[in-house]
C-alpha cells in the first residue's frame, strides 16, 4: 500500500519516492517480493495521494507490476476494498505497507509459509518502546488487536504489537470486507476491523513476529536517516562477510544493486551506486564516486575518481581527479590521469590519457599517448561530432583535435597544433602559425622598467 500522503515528510515528493541510500523506499519492498519468486504481475502497488509520481516511477522501473488506485483516502479497509477487482481471483493476498525497506526475503519467506496456516495472519513485532502501537492479544487459537486507548494496564505491558500488514486467504476476506465501517473518530475504514470480524464468524486466525528493525517505517525525515543508515550498514556488512576490505565503514556508502567480489579494497570516503559492478582485485581510492560503473579485475582508481555509466577493463588505471561519463570506457591496461574527463570516448589497450586533457566524442586505438593539455573539439554549437585517432599514435601536448577529424595509424601530430584535417598514417601533423621574434618590442612598448632606486635605511630595528 502507497497511497497516503506522508505529510509528515514535509516534501513534495510522496513517501515511497523518499530515496533511502540512492534507491525509493518502494523499490526496496518490490525487489524483496521478487526475490522470493513472485511474478511481478502477481504484485499490485495501490497508489493515491501523489498517485502520477508513484506510478511513472513503478512502470519506468517495475513495468509488469499493477498500479491499482485509492482515489480517496479513507483508511486501510477502504484501500483493500478498491482493490478488490484485481485480488478477488487469488487464493491468498499479502497486504504490506509500502515504506519498509528494511523487511527481508528470508522474512517474507516465512511469512508465506506460516500464513498458509490461517485464514488472516497478522505481521508484528516485539518493540523495544510499543508507545501508542495497538497491543497483540493472543488466545484460544485467535489472535486480537487491542488499541491503546482502550487497552487495560495489563495489556499495554504487552510488547508485541500490530505493525499493520496482513495475509489473508481471499475466501475470508471477502467475507468480511464489506462488513468494515467508519464508525471512529475519523471516518475512516481501517483494516484492523478485519481481523476482529473474522474472529466472530469463527475463521482461524494467527500472528508472525517480524524482527523490529525490518518493520522499522518512514514517517518522517528523522526516520528516513535512521533506516538509511540502518541499509547502509547492512549492507555494509554483507560486502565485509564476502571477502570485501572497507578500510573504513563510516564515511563509505554502498547501494543496495552494487556488486562487488572478493579481494576488492575500498578506501575512506567512497561512494558507491547504481548497478555498478566491481570485478576482484579493484582498489577504490579515497574519495571516488562510482555510479552505474563497471570495473573489471584489478582496476585501480588512485583517487577522487569519478565515473557515471562507464567501464574500466581488466588492469586499467584512472585518477586522481578524473571523470568518466557517459558510456566511456578504458581498455585493458589503459590510463586516464590527472584532471582527464573522458565524455562517450573509448580509449583502446595500453593507450593514455595522462593530463589535463578531454576526450570526447573520441575513439583512441591502442597504444596511443595523449599529450598535456589535449582537447577534442567536439561540439561546433550545434551538433556533436566524433574524433578518430588510430593505433600507435602520438598527440602532442596542446593538441587541439577539431571534430569531424582523424587521426591514422601511426601518425602523430606537433605540439600546440589545431588539427582540422585527417593526418594520414605514418604522418606529423603541424597545425600552428609560425613563430616571428620582433628586436626589442619590450623596450619600445615601454613594458620593461628597471628600477634604478636603492635603499639606504637600514633594517627596523638594527641599531
Amino acid at each position: 500500500m502507497a497511497a497516503g500522503k506522508g505529510t509528515r515528510m514535509k516534501s513534495a515528493t510522496p513517501k515511497v519516492l523518499q530515496p533511502v541510500l540512492d534507491r525509493p523506499i518502494i523499490d526496496y519492498v518490490i525487489k524483496n517480493i521478487l526475490t522470493i519468486g513472485i511474478s511481478p504481475e502477481n504484485i499490485g502497488v495501490l497508489v493515491g495521494s501523489g498517485g502520477e509520481q508513484v506510478e511513472g516511477h513503478v512502470n519506468k522501473e517495475f513495468p509488469e507490476v499493477k498500479i491499482l488506485w485509492q482515489h480517496e483516502q479513507l483508511g486501510t479497509g477502504h484501500a483493500v476494498r478498491c482493490a478488490r477487482e484485481w485480488w478477488q481471483d487469488y487464493e491468498n493476498l499479502i497486504v504490506l505497507n509500502g515504506d519498509l525497506p528494511m523487511m527481508t526475503p528470508e522474512s517474507l519467506n516465512e511469512l508465506i509459509s506460516c500464513c498458509e496456516q490461517h485464514d488472516c495472519t497478522v505481521i508484528t513485532f516485539n518493540a523495544a518502546n510499543p508507545g501508542a502501537y495497538g497491543r497483540i492479544i493472543r488466545e484460544n487459537n485467535h489472535v486480537s488487536i487491542i488499541e491503546f486507548k482502550d487497552a487495560s494496564l495489563e495489556q499495554i505491558k504487552i510488547r508485541e504489537v500490530n505493525a499493520g500488514c496482513y495475509a489473508f486467504r481471499v475466501k475470508a476476506l471477502e467475507s468480511v470486507i464489506d462488513l468494515i465501517t467508519n464508525n471512529n473518530a475519523q471516518k475512516e475504514y481501517y483494516l484492523t476491523d478485519a481481523l476482529s470480524l473474522m474472529n466472530s464468524q469463527g475463521f482461524n486466525t494467527g500472528a508472525f513476529a517480524m524482527p523490529e528493525e525490518e518493520m522499522q517505517g518512514v514517517n518522517n525525515q528523522r526516520e528516513l536517516a535512521e533506516v538509511s543508515r540502518a541499509m547502509k550498514e547492512r549492507i555494509i556488512n554483507h560486502w565485509l562477510n564476502e571477502g570485501v576490505r572497507i578500510l573504513d565503514i563510516n564515511s563509505v556508502y554502498i547501494g543496495s544493486d552494487v556488486t562487488l567480489a572478493p579481494d576488492v579494497v575500498i578506501m575512506p570516503n567512497v561512494q558507491i551506486w547504481g548497478k555498478s559492478q566491481i570485478n576482484e582485485g579493484c582498489y577504490i581510492g579515497s574519495g571516488s564516486i562510482l555510479n552505474n560503473a563497471v570495473l573489471g579485475r584489478n582496476v585501480k582508481l588512485v583517487a577522487y575518481v569519478f565515473i557515471e555509466d562507464s567501464e574500466l577493463k581488466d588492469f586499467a588505471k584512472a585518477g586522481p581527479f578524473c571523470y568518466m561519463r557517459e558510456h566511456s570506457c578504458l581498455e585493458s591496461h589503459a590510463f586516464a590521469g590527472k584532471f582527464v574527463e573522458l565524455k562517450n570516448s573509448h580509449v583502446g589497450e595500453n593507450s593514455k590519457v595522462p593530463h589535463l586533457s578531454y576526450m570526447g566524442d573520441a575513439t583512441l586505438g591502442h597504444d596511443v599517448n595523449i599529450g598535456a593539455g589535449s582537447i577534442t573539439c567536439n561540439y561546433d554549437g550545434v551538433r556533436k561530432h566524433k574524433t578518430r585517432v588510430g593505433d600507435n599514435c602520438f598527440i602532442g601536448s596542446d593538441t587541439m583535435l577539431v571534430a569531424p577529424v582523424e587521426v591514422s595509424d601511426n601518425a602523430a601530430t606537433a605540439a600546440g597544433s589545431v588539427i582540422t584535417q585527417q593526418v594520414p598514417g605514418n604522418a606529423l601533423g603541424v597545425g600552428r602559425a609560425r613563430q616571428v621574434n620582433i628586436e626589442n618590442w619590450v623596450l619600445r612598448s615601454n613594458l620593461h622598467k628597471t628600477s634604478t632606486s636603492t635603499s639606504t635605511s637600514k633594517p627596523e630595528g638594527d641599531k
